[in-house]
């Protein structure tokens, strides 16, 4: 949409480089150590994500793994001070699982599956820590069975199998039971009891409509445990199932989603996490069940709840708009908050980074979209500046007020380019109804919110309409794909970055335990051939205009790399305006510092070519 009266354009700020906002530490898997002087996290200080240890005092952090072509995901630490890890391969996702001598050296790895993936918690670890339960696909690639692992022998046992995708998630203060969760979609889970010894499984959630139960932790006199659920809701509340009654009661049920739970040892402190609108609000109970006071806590993101082993410190990690996630200890008796992490390292001060804006705007049937919207310093309608919409992954996720993408966000912002980053229909966090609107519409009723998200931009008496990006990873990368090819009319520029561009051959080609989801999440691709390809962007990719950035793993298990080849084959077949950057160690994202920058800074550049090059 054209504006009437032409604006002058705004002036570029270049007193930060792309470089500077991205000279940040990721941060993420914290866990106490067993006597609790220390904590345990994984960062990529080193260029890749390796296992960290550091006093809870504070002071110098200690490098524990020194992985280069690995990228460790999970940790969990034994009574003994061993570490557990999960680490996989240039991002191929067949995680293995290590283990650390408590006085450091080589990770020796314990699973020799290579072509298995493997998947613990630090949940999974027992008790005496001697067993380590977890969820491997060894036996046949479609199903996830529940294994157990005898931590100092090796051996493994089956616990659970079938044709099922099992995880672990807990054990009974005695050892005796196992709390197992048979995930039959991301909207559907059930709760499975198994008595270790015999290997019998209860099944402690029948239900008939789509509903979460997720169990967060025993209760410390092993009577029951707490779970999350929307059982009967449209939010995720926190309840606590009693095995002698057989049923849980709730004990927290906001009308927003109860995220994160942990509990001390000995069951006197609760703390938990809900997701207010994007913004975590954190709760903690004391003794007696009485609400804590805490000191005010910075807006954004909070992750890893972790209580210490004496229960009197609180640690987790914060993610926010203009500061990447830290390591954070909340002392409960004092209540002083440390941080203890310091991962900012570029020289960008917070006055030169810009906070989002809540905003709703209307689609096409009414129904009000939650954005967050990051309006660049200086922009007016007298200056009006290009922007992008940002399209998160997932689906079923949620576009949140963190450090988005390594600072890519701050970056575009500090040179004059507006960001919309929606929720759209199939977004999480709005109630399951709004989250299972995407099932079996890929490329549907989320495009007509696309296309009224960039009618909003052209809305806004600053924001230049005809110089509107588009972006996306995974799904955003398929919904950037959508809006380019079905929606050309709006876009000066796209990147896209491992997006499916052919629902069939995307839907042929996942990971073989994710095939038994995909008729009722996507689509089949025999049975539905038809539909799946006019949902395709690649049936329309002759309609593209713009100037088009791909990047693609060569590793990605989840959208394979073909997916982009036979988009960037067509498109240099019409002779369109495509670029196209192939990473060969990488999988389905970045775990390589090097690598991020490189791909993050070509997203950044382009963008500038395209959307400021027209002013």
């Amino acid at each position: 949409m054209a504006h009437a009266v032409a604006a002058k354009p705004r002036k570029r700020d270049r007193s930060y480089r792309f470089e500077q906002f991205a000279a940040v530490r990721r941060t993420f898997g914290l866990t106490f150590s067993p006597h609790g002087r220390e904590v345990a996290y994984i960062t990529n200080t080193s260029g890749q994500f390796n296992a960290w240890k550091q006093s809870s005092r504070g002071g110098w952090p200690w490098q524990l793994t020194t992985f280069e072509d690995n990228a460790v995901r999970a940790l969990a630490w034994t009574p003994n001070e061993e570490l557990l890890l999960l680490a996989d391969r240039h991002g191929n996702e067949l995680h293995q699982i290590y283990r650390l001598p408590a006085a450091g050296g080589h990770p020796e790895q314990l699973t020799l599956a290579q072509s298995a993936q493997h998947n613990f918690s630090k949940s999974g670890l027992s008790n005496d820590g001697r067993a380590l339960a977890y969820a491997c696909n060894e036996r046949d690639p479609k199903d996830m069975d529940l294994k157990l692992l005898d931590v100092k022998s090796g051996e493994q046992t089956l616990l659970l199998g079938g044709d099922a995708t099992y995880f672990p998630s807990g054990w009974s203060p005695d050892g005796r039971y196992l709390l197992a969760v048979k995930v039959n979609s991301n909207t559907d889970q059930d709760i499975l009891l198994v008595e270790v010894q015999s290997k019998k499984a209860t099944l402690l959630t029948p239900h008939q409509d789509p509903t979460v139960y997720s169990p967060v932790g025993w209760a410390a006199d092993g009577s029951g445990f707490y779970l999350i659920s929307d059982a009967g809701r449209q939010f995720k509340g926190l309840a606590f199932y009693d095995l002698a009654k057989q049923g849980f009661e709730w004990v927290e049920t906001p009308e927003w989603d109860v995220e994160d739970f942990d509990q001390s040892h000995d069951g006197a402190r609760q703390a938990w996490v809900v997701d207010e609108d994007g913004y975590s609000r954190l709760y903690v109970k004391n003794t007696g069940g009485k609400q804590m006071k805490l000191p005010q806590l910075p807006a954004g993101v909070i992750s890893d709840l972790a209580f210490s082993p004496d229960g009197k410190t609180l640690g987790f990690c914060l993610n926010r708009p203009a500061h990447t996630s830290d390591v954070y200890l909340l002392d409960l008796e004092k209540g002083s908050l440390q941080r203890l992490t310091y991962s900012m390292l570029g020289g960008v001060p917070a006055s030169a980074m810009v906070e989002p804006e809540l905003v709703r705007f209307t689609s096409f049937d009414g129904r009000q979209i939650p954005a967050l919207l990051y309006k660049p310093k200086g922009a007016s309608a007298g200056q009006r500046v290009p922007a992008v919409l940002s399209i998160h992954g997932g689906p079923e996720a949620q576009e949140r007020p963190t450090y988005a993408y390594a600072g890519f966000y701050q970056y575009l912002l500090s040179v004059g380019i507006a960001i919309l980053a929606p929720n759209i229909r199939g977004s999480t966090g709005y109630g399951k109804t709004y989250q299972r609107l995407i099932y079996r519409d890929f490329g549907g009723d989320d495009l007509k919110d696309f296309n009224a998200a960039a009618q909003y931009l052209q809305s806004l008496d600053w924001v230049d309409g005809e110089r509107l990006g588009v972006f996306g990873g995974s799904y955003g990368g398929f919904a950037t794909l959508s809006c380019a090819t079905r929606l050309p009319q709006y876009w000066a520029a796209a990147v896209d970055i491992v997006g499916p561009a052919n629902l069939v051959t995307f839907a042929k080609a996942v990971p073989p335990f994710w095939k038994r989801f995909m008729k009722e999440w996507v689509g089949d691709p025999d049975e539905d051939h038809d539909f799946l390809m006019e949902r395709s962007p690649i049936t329309y990719v002759d309609q593209l205009r713009c100037p088009i950035l791909i990047i693609q793993g060569a590793n990605d298990p989840r959208v394979v790399k073909t997916e982009s080849d036979q988009m960037v084959e067509r498109l240099r077949q019409l002779g369109r305006d495509v670029e196209y950057m192939v990473f060969e160690d990488e999988g389905h994202g970045f775990t390589k510092r090097t690598n991020s920058l490189i791909a993050w800074k070509a997203a950044a550049d382009f963008f500038e070519k395209h959307l400021l090059s027209l002013a």
